[in-house]
């Protein structure tokens, strides 16, 4: 009965041994699709994405001077390059080895096949509620959306505590947003106010709406159109206050939503090598530190941005919901 029962641990060790090797080679063979040298001699990697041209420069500089290879950068709100990478792909004339911007948005290009599946191993720490289950896209960092103030214009007894005192009266006309009808973040944005509302956030919507705030482009409008007093608070990015200078800060409301910043690399890559070196240098130690010192949220465990208070933001984010292509149409045409 011993050596029966020795004979079959011995068997399901065997087994469990033979698992952990295959698992092992997997993500093996994973990180081996990383070819530096491969990279090299494409020899530059041609990126369309959201990230404002201040961080873009630190990351590009620590890119190139580590790796060797130039980046391409092209830079639009999320609508923007959403649809240039659509048009072009359906073209049949991608001219971008990888995209980067906010999930919701990226998400729409997954029925065309715009992207393909990659997951670098420098990635394999971050918290699995930020991946893509699809393992197309790759989150790199966190956007939390949050309530921006002027700090010179709203006293320390009138500061937000809530998403609900933006419709407080005495913010009639001095809220600044994007347009939810041209910016596709912000539509998704308005769209998962469900999770706090449920059924009455299209009532808060409207109440927002009669509040008259002013519409600017993209998220990254906001901080300017604060610090030069066109608006006293703002819905946008909490890392931009660390990117902007002027009177600026943010609202402890306790909940902030975020998406995850993704990049995806394309299917029809013409520099798949450096596209793929680039989000493994994005998800690595190094790349998460830079990115992190530019005050954006990273997901490495334990990496923060100099934003006081930036491991509460983390800890009690929501994560937001991807609506639909008809869904986000609706909202933006509502």
């Amino acid at each position: 009965m011993f050596f029966s029962k020795l004979r079959a641990f011995s068997k399901f060790a065997i087994a469990i041994g033979l698992f952990v090797a295959i698992s092992a080679a997997r993500l093996s063979a994973l990180a081996q699709q990383v070819s530096l040298e491969a990279a090299k001699k494409e020899g530059k990697v041609v990126v369309y994405g959201t990230v404002i041209p201040q961080v873009m420069k630190l990351i590009q500089a620590g890119f190139e001077a580590k790796s060797g290879i130039n980046i391409e950068y092209w830079r639009g709100d999320a609508t923007k390059v959403n649809d240039r990478v659509l048009t072009e792909w359906r073209a049949g004339k991608p001219g971008f080895d990888m995209v980067i911007g906010a999930r919701g948005p990226l998400s729409l290009g997954k029925a065309d096949g715009v992207f393909a599946k990659f997951a670098p191993a420098s990635a394999a720490s971050f918290p699995d509620k930020f991946k893509d289950k699809d393992g197309q896209l790759t989150a790199w960092r966190v956007t939390p959306v949050g309530i921006l103030m002027n700090t010179e214009m709203v006293k320390a007894s009138d500061v937000p505590k809530s998403w609900d005192d933006l419709l407080d009266p005495k913010w009639q006309g001095k809220i600044g947003m994007p347009d939810p009808s041209r910016h596709a973040s912000t539509a998704a944005f308005l769209w998962n106010l469900r999770q706090l509302k449920g059924d009455k956030w299209m009532a808060f919507v409207r109440a927002l709406a009669k509040q008259k705030p002013l519409l600017v482009e993209s998220y990254s409008s906001v901080p300017n159109a604060i610090v030069r007093g066109e608006a006293s608070l703002g819905i946008s990015y909490i890392q931009y206050v660390g990117q902007t200078k002027g009177p600026i800060g943010f609202a402890p409301i306790g909940q902030s939503f975020a998406d995850p910043s993704d990049a995806g690399l394309s299917a029809k890559a013409a520099n798949s090598n450096a596209a793929k070196v680039l989000i493994d240098y994005l998800c690595s130690p190094e790349g998460q530190k830079k990115v992190a010192e530019t005050n954006e949220f990273v997901l490495a465990p334990g990496i923060y941005p100099p934003i006081k208070g930036a491991d509460r933001i983390i800890a009690n984010l929501l994560l937001l919901e991807d609506p639909s292509a008809e869904q986000l149409q609706k909202l933006q045409s509502d």
